[in-house]
């Protein structure tokens, strides 16, 4: 049974997406990860991510280990393209598309792979303690701090100086 996460909405070109999502295609889990953490680019962080979180779902539902899994399928789609407009000249307007990409990845378990079950950890039991009482602390008393003196501007006879400039 495939496990599908899916991040829609990420605000990068579909096109700058399809360049990473290529690299980890059909790559197992492990490999991807690998990949991702030493390619340059501004989709790897999303990905990395999506991917992350694909493999918690895996643990959480096909309670499998990232060694059983792999990337079996993984798409890249256009999402809406925000419009937006830049002054050009002679008063003319210029569109400029801000594309997003909706990115579906799907995991699948290796073929022959034996089945290593995660166990789940199980719930312990916090026993309440009895509170013992602490003996109050009687509050310190601020110190006053001195008081600075305070300066008076010092005054250059004739013209005020208020500009930096030599020539005035």
């Amino acid at each position: 049974m495939p496990i599908t996460v899916k991040l829609r909405y990420l605000r990068i070109a579909p096109r700058k997406v399809r360049l990473v999502a290529d690299l980890i295609r059909g790559k197992s889990v492990e490999q991807a990860q690998t990949i991702l953490n030493f390619t340059v680019k501004k989709a790897v962080l999303p990905l990395a991510k999506l991917l992350k979180s694909g493999i918690a779902a895996a643990k959480e539902i096909l309670e499998q280990t990232p060694e059983n899994l792999y990337i079996s399928k993984i798409t890249v789609d256009q999402g809406p393209t925000l419009k937006r407009w830049r002054a050009r000249a002679r008063g003319r307007a210029a569109e400029i598309q801000k594309k997003t990409s909706h990115i579906t990845l799907t995991l699948d378990i290796v073929k022959g792979a034996p089945k290593k079950v995660v166990k789940k950890p199980k719930p312990t039991v916090v026993k309440k303690e009895e509170k013992v009482a602490k003996p109050e602390k009687k509050p310190t008393p601020r110190l006053a701090r001195p008081e600075k003196e305070i300066r008076k501007p010092s005054f250059v006879k004739g013209l005020k100086r208020i500009f930096r400039r030599k020539a005035f």
